[in-house]
């Protein structure tokens, strides 16, 4: 049987060897540390939980609205108030099932077959995937490593053509942790809404930032930006509910509307269960959130260190999220690799360390290491990753 074209299209993830490497030799009995994590290792918290338990023992138990609850969606109305003085109606918002899918609904409902999507490298992973699936086209503009890895307007600029439709703006961002100042987010929107170009702000990671950096929704910067702007969130990392697959978009009703007409031929509705728990989560007082956000910057700040000592490694040092993305090109030539994705591979096999290859993310001399783990166990790989220089250098 032939398949559809749109399935030839998908870039296998460059991860995929790496992981299932490691989970080989770990049933194998190495002590394996994996430092791919893409969640908080933080369970979710009670007053969540007890909160879906509850809705479950009183009956929400069956279908709801395909956008997603009234209630979540004014939960989530009042927590844009709150946390960026943005205002929203209920048909403005969605609810899907997890900030990934509202980002395939976004797509799906505004590309048509060619329409250019400019995506900054370093870029997630599923960025292009969703804009190819949609018959778009990925144009991506590098975020120079100097620049911690942000994109100027000088560059949107020149990468805009007459088949531009939309532009990708993830901050803080998976995989860099950078973050975008308030001035770099005026100048961005200014050529957007110049040009007609809707931005997608993936804001996914906004409780994760560190110091004194600030997070700064692009739609914060005027009211032109946000009418060019639909906002896609969730409460995976911030409520380390990913498996509860909750995320939504807030945009302009003409957007919001067929986003969620999809939706209705498709998963009908996000599960109630977790839709109750997220209103608990964004309804209930709770300092789980800046407990969480603590543990990460102390595990940041003394990895940072670590890391920065190894011999062939820098690493410009994130704001945000919960991943370092050292360049280890300099660590690949002393080890006499042709890449990283191949040092990687033998990293693994030596020292039983796993790391994501940048290729994936669109940055081949980078790899991306999570800190979402115990402060122990990164300390050790970074540890098995300093020998594996040392006791290989050509």
């Amino acid at each position: 049987m032939k398949l559809a074209n749109r399935v030839s299209t998908l870039t296998p993830s460059s991860t995929l060897a790496i992981t299932a490497k490691a989970k080989a030799l770990k049933a194998e009995g190495h002590d394996v540390i994996g430092l791919g994590a893409g969640e908080p290792d933080f369970n979710t918290p009670d007053y969540i939980i007890e909160a879906a338990v509850k809705s479950m023992q009183e009956g929400h138990t069956k279908y709801t609205p395909s956008g997603g609850l009234p209630a979540l969606k004014e939960s989530i109305i009042n927590k844009f108030k709150e946390d960026q003085q943005l205002t929203y109606a209920q048909n403005e918002v969605m609810v899907a099932s997890g900030a990934k899918h509202a980002l395939y609904l976004l797509f799906q409902a505004i590309l048509n077959p060619n329409d250019e999507v400019i995506i900054p490298t370093p870029y997630w992973v599923s960025y292009p995937e969703q804009v190819k699936l949609a018959e778009g086209t990925p144009v991506y503009i590098e975020g120079k490593e100097e620049n911690s890895f942000k994109i100027t307007k000088q560059q949107l600029e020149q990468a805009i053509t007459n088949q531009t439709k939309a532009f990708i703006l993830n901050s803080p961002s998976n995989p860099t942790g950078s973050l975008y100042t308030e001035e770099e987010l005026k100048e961005i929107g200014e050529v957007c809404v110049k040009h007609d170009i809707l931005i997608v702000s993936d804001e996914i990671y906004e409780k994760l930032i560190y110091g004194s950096s600030k997070h700064i929704s692009v739609a914060q910067v005027s009211e032109q930006v946000k009418k060019q702007t639909v906002i896609i969130n969730g409460v995976s990392k911030s409520h380390s509910m990913t498996g509860w697959r909750i995320g939504y978009a807030a945009g302009r009703s003409e957007i919001i509307k067929p986003m969620t007409d999809l939706a209705s031929h498709s998963t009908s509705n996000p599960t109630s269960i977790a839709q109750y728990g997220t209103i608990a989560a964004y309804d209930v007082e709770s300092d789980f959130v800046e407990q969480m956000k603590t543990e990460f910057e102390h595990r940041l700040n003394v990895v940072y260190d670590q890391l920065i000592q190894i011999p062939g490694i820098t690493c410009v040092k994130p704001e945000g999220a919960f991943y370092l993305f050292p360049n280890v090109k300099e660590a690949v030539a002393l080890n006499g690799f042709d890449n990283v994705d191949d040092w990687v591979s033998n990293l693994l096999e030596v020292e039983k360390v796993a790391l994501v290859p940048g290729s994936g993310f669109g940055a081949p001399d980078n790899v991306r290491l999570s800190y979402a783990t115990s402060l122990d166990q990164i300390q050790e790989a970074l540890t098995r990753v300093e020998r594996f220089i040392k006791n290989n250098m050509k």
